[in-house]
């Protein structure tokens, strides 16, 4: 799953973890799947630290916070990668394309190698269509949150297409369980 704007409010280069809330609907969803037996990983792209926003340990307390939000709504995290790359950054150690910044699918790939994931079985949710693109490319099925629209307007095609589209993330779970068996998300 993606992170800003997908399960927390989507406060831009945001690393200050007293800012970080889920958004209504996700405990409830990731709930939901959970008792399915669905397991949660984020990816997330943190283009702050190539920029030098924030510095890359930082996002070990943004980590810390998810974590925590949704241990006490009942929700295991079972994974947190990030990308902290931006080709037009300021951080000379960050600046470079690379395979994990979305919409490449590498964290994907990372997450499903580290964890024994078959990414077939898998879906990728996330609010941009750089995380459809991904999750796509990966071989995952895919949901778009786009409840204000904002994406469709785009265009949806080829790797940017998503399985399903969603308004909510409540939505987008209700739409994997009606679509699926058990898996990972």
């Amino acid at each position: 799953m993606d992170k800003d704007g997908t399960l927390i409010r989507d406060v831009p280069y945001n690393a200050d973890p007293g800012k970080i809330e889920l958004l209504a609907g996700v405990a409830d969803g990731l709930r939901k799947l959970g008792s399915l037996g669905y397991s949660f990983f984020v990816v997330t792209n943190q283009a702050g630290v190539a920029k030098g926003y924030f510095k890359e340990e930082a996002l070990a307390g943004v980590e810390n916070r998810l974590q925590q939000l949704l241990h006490d709504s009942g929700v295991t995290l079972s994974g947190f990668y990030y990308c902290p790359h931006h080709p037009e950054g300021t951080v000379q150690a960050y600046i470079r394309p690379c395979h994990c910044r979305k919409p490449q699918p590498g964290l994907l790939v990372e997450a499903a190698e580290a964890c024994g994931i078959n990414l077939g079985d898998s879906w990728m949710v996330g609010d941009i269509l750089d995380d459809v693109e991904a999750g796509n490319r990966a071989g995952c099925k895919t949901v778009l949150i786009d409840g204000l629209g904002h994406e469709r307007r785009k265009g949806l095609s080829g790797y940017r297409s998503p399985s399903y589209i969603a308004d909510s993330f409540s939505e987008a779970a209700d739409l994997i369980i009606k679509n699926t068996g058990y898996g990972k998300i």
